[in-house]
């Protein structure tokens, strides 16, 4: 049986909605401030502390940290209850924490959480190509054109 399977997929959806969703709330009392690191700071907290009442054993595999010099979620980092299945997680507080600060469109609260040892560890890398498509475009896209 799969460690994921331990956890109702439903479940662990909502859980991941909340954790986004508290570092967004947290975050909007910074829209428009000027100051990108204080509202990526308490979203980062908040995203934390929601992310450790959620019941997965989590280690963080993209996260904050060296890059932005956040106190914390940064890449390795143990989060969770420290029950249930083993996770992968990959999250960004604040996408787009400049929009935040300067109160423009287009910042947002990420997350992606994978069973242990799925997603890709980019090691030292920061900032790569990435797409996003609907399913119904799978092998349809050029990869080398995106």
């Amino acid at each position: 049986m799969s460690t994921v399977s331990k956890i109702a997929p439903e479940t662990l959806a909502f859980g991941l909605l909340t954790v986004t969703e508290a570092a967004a709330r947290a975050a909007y009392h910074w829209i428009g401030r000027g100051d990108k690191n204080g509202g990526d700071e308490v979203a980062v907290t908040a995203m934390r502390k929601a992310l450790n009442n959620l019941p997965i054993r989590g280690k963080i595999v993209i996260g904050e940290g060296a890059k932005d010099e956040a106190p914390e979620l940064y890449q390795g980092e143990r989060v969770g209850s420290g029950h249930g299945p083993e996770m992968d997680i990959a999250v960004d507080p604040i996408e787009g924490t400049t929009n935040m600060a300067e109160n423009m469109p287009n910042s947002m609260a990420v997350i992606a959480a994978a069973p242990a040892g799925a997603r890709l560890d980019p090691g030292p890398c920061y900032y790569m190509q990435k797409f996003a498509a609907p399913p119904v475009a799978r092998g349809k896209i050029a990869h080398d054109r995106v």
